[in-house]
């Protein structure tokens, strides 16, 4: 089931007590929240596009089936810079995988009353 966001989607591909795989699209143009977590990791592989990812205060770009770990509690953010949909398979562990573990501290779509006007 694809639950839809303002910047794309995701689905839910497999999910147990200590991991989760989802399968992301970045709509052309759009990104996610700067955002954190603090119960899980997460790996990214780049499964179709090119990624911009910000992961603290590192700003990089990853290409066809390049990978990034994303360690619990760090701030970090998806973006596709590109003209086509940006695909990524992310694979979280950690301890509870529930939406409500996202800290949002910037974000276009102004959810959670945050934006870019910070």
């Amino acid at each position: 089931m694809k639950n839809l966001r303002p910047w794309g989607f995701y689905e839910v591909l497999y999910k147990d007590e200590t991991c989760q795989i989802k399968r992301i699209q970045v709509n052309p143009g759009h990104q996610t929240s700067l955002q954190s977590h603090q119960y899980r990791s997460e790996h990214w592989i780049v499964q179709q596009g090119r990624a911009t990812v910000t992961l603290e205060d590192d700003v990089t770009v990853l290409n066809l089936q390049e990978v990034c770990f994303v360690p619990a509690t760090k701030k970090h953010r998806l973006s596709n810079k590109e003209t086509v949909p940006l695909v990524i398979i992310e694979i979280q562990t950690g301890s509870y995988f529930g939406e409500d573990d996202i800290i949002r501290f910037q974000d276009d779509y102004d959810r959670d009353g945050i934006s870019n006007a910070q």
